[in-house]
């Protein structure tokens, strides 16, 4: 039976399985912020002259990340914003851009929000509709991904950023990982970690300093604090691959302690020996709207065109 006592002889806040420590909750804050200074600190991700984007969505991964890296980075001085992307998803964005707002004043930080439908166009909402149109077979979390990363990179760049802090945790990268085994892209998995292999001009460097922290251990950290947590899901996430590997990862993971860390770490060891093939990759431009791309045709452009836009609406966005 689990002990009820932390080892600093205050009463438990939670039990770590893989370890078999029983921490307070002085204690497991610290090992959660510990865990992360060391990420930053061994990777050198940030120096004091970054300005600093975190993708804050109101999830309690994002919340835990503009709440640890405000601690941590304070010393520094250094330059840290937060942007919140407003997918357009009726009945359920509108508690996570709430929670971005007040965890924004709560902190001290400069908040800005960009939707969809400002910038494309179109809300999630409007473009998934248009897909079942056209009979495109993809799901809704496809063109929100597709969608989100390309506006944070611009709106990165258009803030002048010189980094892009994500909340990406253990159990995402477990996920990540596996899903790219099972669709053999052997290219994405060398550019797994925690910051980029290599800086390509017209990226800014997306760094997660939170990989190697388990969710449910961020999910407590989050309440702990007293941040609200997001009570509702997504109502696109259930259908999607990601989805079933994280059922199923989550059952092996309860049966076997540790799994989804030796994932993680194993995706290190495999990155590092396809560090030079993934340094060697060269990166054009996008023969249609002119943003970087490994393909000719940006996958952007290739959904822009699914769904009968064309690539103007994008074209016209970046040239603003």
């Amino acid at each position: 039976m689990p002990s009820t006592l932390c080892k600093c002889g205050k009463e438990a806040f939670y039990f770590r399985r893989l370890s078999g420590e029983a921490l307070c909750r002085r204690c497991f804050a610290r090992s959660i912020e510990r865990t992360v200074h060391r990420t930053v600190k061994r990777e050198k991700l940030f120096t004091p002259d970054d300005r600093i984007l975190i993708a804050l969505s109101g999830g309690k991964d994002s919340v835990a990340l503009a709440h640890i890296l405000s601690k941590l980075e304070k010393p520094y001085r250094t330059k840290l914003f937060a942007l919140t992307i407003d997918e357009g998803v009726s009945g359920y964005r509108e508690e996570g851009i709430s929670i971005t707002r007040g965890v924004a004043e709560t902190l001290g930080m400069e908040h800005h929000i960009v939707t969809f439908k400002e910038e494309y166009g179109h809300s999630l909402e409007e473009v998934y509709a248009l897909s079942r149109e056209h009979g495109t077979g993809l799901l809704g979390c496809t063109f929100c991904g597709i969608m989100r990363r390309r506006l944070l990179n611009d709106m990165a760049i258009r803030l002048g950023a010189t980094k892009v802090a994500t909340g990406h945790n253990l159990d995402d990268e477990a996920q990540t990982f596996l899903i790219n085994i099972l669709r053999g892209d052997i290219a994405r998995l060398g550019r797994a970690g925690v910051q980029p292999v290599k800086v390509r001009e017209g990226f800014v460097p997306r760094v997660k300093p939170l990989r190697y922290i388990p969710e449910k251990e961020i999910a407590a950290y989050v309440y702990m604090k007293g941040y609200p947590l997001y009570e509702r899901e997504c109502p696109y996430v259930r259908g999607s691959v990601r989805d079933e590997v994280r059922d199923i990862l989550n059952g092996i993971e309860e049966r076997h302690p540790g799994t989804k860390h030796a994932i993680v770490n194993g995706s290190d060891k495999l990155m590092e020996a396809l560090k030079p093939s993934t340094e060697a990759a060269t990166v054009g431009t996008c023969s249609r709207c002119g943003s970087p791309s490994s393909r000719g045709v940006c996958r952007m452009c290739e959904v822009l065109d699914m769904l009968g836009l064309g690539s103007n609406t994008f074209i016209n966005h970046l040239a603003e």
